[in-house]
């Protein structure tokens, strides 16, 4: 109690979620409440583990004195006090109350429920031999073996007393075995699958190094895991064995480039030549400070998020309500839904490999205690109905968590750091220097004592949580406990109101570890209190359907209770962080949808969907070279362009922007797109608006598209892209074609069928939209398009053209030059065969379909080229 300066402060002003109070401030040894003036309003008690920063403010216009606290609830609030004195003593103090040096100092030693729990047996909820019993060892498959050899702790000190290993492999392999794991952690049984004899089993990273080191010990011992469907007593068969070949995986959560690095630590991982019919797979899950980091991202957007809405309603002063100033993008920014989407990847991964292979999975990380604990206890909740229900998600939790040795004081930081609490510095002009260099000394110091300290914090039990959330999202019968569960266990865990989260270890737990008596004399397991029937009442999940879990269930859509989550979808858990789904993760229109076009596998899932059913219109893309744009027909001439919408099958692919989203693959098919009848705002422009359509219309030909060049040069060049043409379309002939087609990523090879299709519309379906996107560019690109006229010069441009002929303008014209009902020029300066032929006596009828037409003369009379006559 020495460090409560002040216990009472009265006229305290506080503001929450942009609300503005009024009450008393009350500090006790364990807890800060605010009561309120109001008596409609509920007191708020916030035990000091779940302050995760306070900030010292500057003084208000006003001259009231601020202290900013954010809690690991996710809340702010900030606390104005009429005296500077009054905020430096409770910042003081609940510095003091906050950062402890030793767990003993925790609520949960303190804490005795008033009444008592009806039950008291949570700290022995689970037992190894129940439930290794339960899964069928000893009765169902004689292959495993509780071992003795850790009874005492020493054989590897963060590892549970009861361990589980093949009958084959005798306790001294284990001892040499353990030399070779990190930390000792040897591969151990976690999970026995009730479908077949599939496991799941644990360790640390093995110690390879750069010398490749090997262990013959650990090798046997992984293949007699293996092999643990085979009776001990039976002799291996030398051939392959299902359940036994090359679908048993060794699971390495880590990315690869981090697995190789540890090498030179003298670790790294299993080199697979020394491991018989066994495949390994890298997850790519960081480690724990990069799941810091992006939980700190989302947190400061979230600050920022309340930051602004306590600015707005302080300026407006309550004019406005309900509004979302929370940046999805900085949400997608930190990575966050990434990381869970990475785990539930691995899980899908694991599940399979066991219920549908019927094989074994090995997991491990660098230490075997983070990321394969997220691993392990996610598979079993998927394979597993028992885990599913409240009882069995506490042992899951007790059995791959806390007996396994998750570094839950550690990781929580439940001592907390004079690092999260900061105050400006005090009178800076005051005092000589030397006080001034000590003082800032003392500040570096402690920093970064501060710094080493948090530095093994990280979020992975949370992370944890947050991905059952999702399994329990996507099958909201299969639960028996539902959402407030989750987030009252999130709340205790930080909460340190019970002894179940303290330490890291089973042996820290167990043994006195230094104390007079063991933890389950000195606190309450949390288990205790969520088994009280109150609490039961609150968390039992009024839809839960177990008979949807019979494995002899044969109807359809029956899965013999196995789950498989579906990776792609991935939302924030909002609920956890106070905000509405909206606010947090975009509305989402889901009549359209079918499941597997949610997201698309190479899509971030971070990002916020906003999906749009095919009758509503999307505004045009600004960049005419990245999205398509319709196509000008001759009935569209003087209408509002339509707008393109995406199909059904492409509502996946739109972005919260509303535009379609772009890749650098290749076009869409056609069938991507359809036409909305509905218009867009926008005109077209002057030489859009005209009589003839030179670019888009579906009886002009290339001819047209010329047809306002005049000059000598100009008549040279439709003569050679003619003949490009030509080309062009007898190669382009097999596009579409039902013997040899050509895949839609190959269309940029036919870039003059592209060319020679200006003004053309599409004969081939596979190509029309990569040709509808060329067309469209024509129109601001190409050198030789109509300028700005008016609309009666436009009118009258086919008149103008010289070559032009109006009884097939209506007709699709071709576009070979050597084509002899082809009214393009031929070049007069070459003596073309064409013109031999028409030259000859012997030409027949037949050979020729149309009368060969002479170029037309030129309207000055003169040489067009001036070569002279042929």
């Amino acid at each position: 109690m020495d460090a409560i300066r002040v216990p009472k402060v009265e006229h305290v002003t506080i503001n929450k979620s942009g609300i503005t109070s009024r009450g008393t401030l009350h500090l006790t040894a364990h807890h800060l409440i605010f009561r309120y003036d109001d008596d409609k309003l509920e007191e708020m008690w916030v035990t000091y583990p779940l302050i995760s920063l306070v900030n010292r403010l500057p003084q208000t216009l006003s001259g009231q004195s601020p202290l900013s606290f954010h809690t690991r609830t996710f809340e702010t609030f900030t606390l104005f006090f009429p005296r500077e004195d009054e905020a430096s003593d409770v910042f003081e103090s609940v510095k003091e109350l906050t950062v402890t040096i030793s767990v003993t100092q925790l609520y949960a030693f303190i804490y005795r429920p008033n009444p008592p729990f009806p039950n008291n047996d949570g700290w022995s909820i689970y037992s190894p031999r129940e439930e290794f019993g339960r899964m069928g060892l000893g009765t169902r498959i004689k292959a495993w073996r509780f071992t003795e050899v850790n009874k005492d702790y020493a054989f590897c000190p963060t590892y549970p007393a009861k361990l589980v290993v093949p009958t084959r492999i005798s306790d001294t392999t284990l001892q040499y075995a353990s030399k070779y794991r990190s930390k000792c952690r040897i591969p151990v049984l976690s999970y026995l699958h009730w479908a077949n004899y599939g496991s799941i089993t644990r360790s640390s990273q093995p110690m390879v190094g750069i010398t490749q080191n090997r262990s013959i010990q650990d090798e046997k011992l992984i293949e007699a895991i293996f092999q643990t469907h085979v009776s001990p007593d039976t002799r291996v068969s030398s051939g392959p064995v299902y359940g036994a070949t090359t679908t048993n995986l060794i699971i390495d959560a880590r990315p690869t480039a981090n697995a190789m690095a540890n090498t030179a630590k003298g670790a790294g991982t299993e080199n697979m030549d020394h491991y018989k019919d066994a495949r390994k797979a890298y997850l790519g899950i960081d480690h724990i400070h990069t799941m810091r980091e992006s939980l700190a991202k989302v947190v400061e957007a979230l600050r920022e998020a309340d930051a602004m809405l306590t600015s707005i309603n302080s300026d407006l002063s309550g004019q406005i309500s309900g509004i979302s100033v929370l940046d999805r993008q900085a949400l997608r920014r930190s990575g966050w839904l990434r990381h869970i989407r990475a785990i539930i990847e691995g899980t899908v991964l694991i599940s399979r490999n066991i219920h549908v292979n019927s094989s074994h999975v090995l997991i491990h990380c660098s230490d075997g205690w983070d990321r394969t604990s997220q691993l392990s206890s996610l598979s079993q909740l998927c394979l597993d109905p028992y885990y599913r229900t409240i009882k069995g998600f506490e042992i899951l939790i007790e059995k791959d968590w806390l007996s396994f040795g998750h570094k839950f004081l550690d990781r929580c930081g439940h001592l907390s750091s004079e690092k999260f609490f900061v105050s400006p510095i005090e009178n800076p002009g005051s005092g000589s220097g030397t006080d001034a260099a000590q003082a800032f000394l003392a500040s570096v110091q402690n920093r970064f004592a501060s710094q080493q300290h948090i530095k093994e914090t990280s979020p992975v039990f949370h992370q944890f949580l947050e991905s059952v959330r999702q399994v329990q999202r996507q099958f909201p019968t299969r639960f028996e406990f539902n959402e407030r569960f989750l987030r009252q266990l999130y709340y205790h865990l930080y909460s340190c109101q019970f002894g179940t989260f303290l330490f890291n270890n089973e042996k820290e737990r167990k043994t006195t570890n230094g104390l007079e008596l063991p933890l389950s004399e000195r606190t309450c397991s949390v288990w205790d209190f969520f088994n009280s029937p109150a609490e039961m009442e609150k968390n039992r999940n009024s839809d839960y359907d177990p008979s949807l879990d019979d494995p002899l269930n044969r109807g359809s859509g029956a899965d013999m209770g196995v789950l498989f989550p579906n990776p792609k979808d991935m939302r924030f858990w909002n609920e956890l962080y106070g905000r509405t789904d909206e606010e947090m993760n975009g509305r989402i229109i889901m009549a359209t949808l079918k499941p597997e076009e949610l997201l698309d596998v190479e899509d971030d899932v971070s990002i916020p969907r906003i999906a749009t059913p095919s009758n509503d219109p999307m505004p045009p893309s600004p960049n005419a070279a990245l999205a398509p744009i319709p196509e000008l027909t001759t009935q569209s001439l003087g209408t509002p362009y339509p707008i393109r919408t995406p199909s059904p099958s492409a509502v996946g692919r739109v972005t919260s922007t509303g535009s379609s989203a772009t890749s650098s693959g290749p076009p869409p098919s056609a069938d991507i797109y359809s036409l909305s009848a509905s218009s867009s705002s926008q005109s077209p422009s002057p030489h859009q608006r005209g009589k003839p359509d030179f670019l888009g219309g579906a009886g002009i030909g290339v001819r047209s598209v010329w047809g306002r060049l005049s000059s000598n040069a100009s008549t040279a060049f439709s003569a050679v892209q003619g003949a490009y043409a030509g080309v062009a379309k007898d190669l382009g002939k097999r596009v579409g074609g039902n013997e040899d087609e050509v895949p839609v990523k190959t269309a940029e090879m036919h870039t003059r069928e592209m060319l020679s299709a200006w003004g053309e519309a599409p004969a081939d379906p596979l190509t029309s939209q990569v040709t509808s996107s060329f067309s469209a560019m024509s129109v601001g690109n190409n050198p030789w398009a109509p300028g700005q006229r008016d609309v009666n010069t436009l009118a009258s441009s086919r008149d103008e053209n010289p070559w032009s002929d109006s009884t097939v303008s209506q007709q699709k014209l071709p576009v070979l030059s050597t084509d002899l009902s082809s009214s393009l020029p031929l070049d007069p300066t070459i003596p073309t065969p064409l013109r031999r032929m028409a030259a000859s006596p012997t030409i027949q009828k037949k050979d020729i379909a149309q009368p060969i037409k002479d170029p037309p003369e030129n309207p000055g009379g003169t040489d067009p080229l001036g070569v002279g006559p042929l």
